[in-house]
């Protein structure tokens, strides 16, 4: 594999994002008016993440790393990249035990959320259990 190249995809790209997803059954999805940051390889995406304009900042959804690459850095890189081009607040929702990798990325947990974020992880928790993470 050559040394990913992280970027902003440009809009017109942005299908290859679900595509990427579905190649990997991944349930996640893009959404319009989404900006969307990608790892790519040979001109294949590897990794990918989504944000979302929120009150005051962005909401950071659909991180995934193809299983072959996980735990080479790629996810750490690639937020690096992501959030080295965005000085507002970015927050995040996470499972517990990924709060350790969102912390070395520079991450802290967070309280309280925008209304907004504050809602979706409410109605988020009554499924699964979920941390707020917060970044800048």
């Amino acid at each position: 594999m050559s040394t990913p190249h992280y970027r902003c995809l440009p809009s017109e790209l942005q299908p290859l994002l679900n595509k990427f997803y579905r190649s990997h059954r991944s349930p996640m999805r893009g959404q319009a008016g989404d900006e969307v940051w990608v790892a790519q390889s040979s001109g294949d995406i590897v990794a990918a993440l989504s944000l979302r304009p929120v009150s005051a900042g962005q909401w950071l959804t659909g991180l995934f790393v193809a299983p072959a690459l996980r735990r080479q850095g790629v996810a750490g890189e690639l937020l690096r990249a992501c959030l080295a081009q965005h000085p507002e607040a970015i927050w995040l929702f996470c499972h517990p035990q990924l709060r350790c990798f969102y912390q070395r990325q520079g991450f802290v947990d967070c309280d309280p959320l925008p209304a907004e974020l504050a809602e979706r992880l409410a109605r988020y928790r009554r499924n699964k259990p979920l941390v707020s993470l917060r970044a800048h």
